[in-house]
């Protein structure tokens, strides 16, 4: 993604006071392979991040 394409809450220099908020930004249909489904693991934890027909997305444990 690049950064003209992220959301204005994510673009350098948006953020705290002193300007230095910098975000990883992670596009879900690329996490997703093409497909609707990714697993994200968080210290040792498998979590299911899911894509529905209506473009939202779903994260369960």
């Amino acid at each position: 993604m690049t950064a003209a394409a992220r959301p204005a809450a994510l673009q350098a220099g948006n953020g705290a006071a002193t300007g230095t908020l910098s975000l990883p930004c992670h596009d879900a249909r690329q996490l997703a392979e093409g497909g609707n489904q990714a697993f994200i693991m968080l210290d040792g934890q498998v979590y299911t991040l899911r894509i529905t027909r209506a473009g939202k997305l779903i994260l369960t444990k």
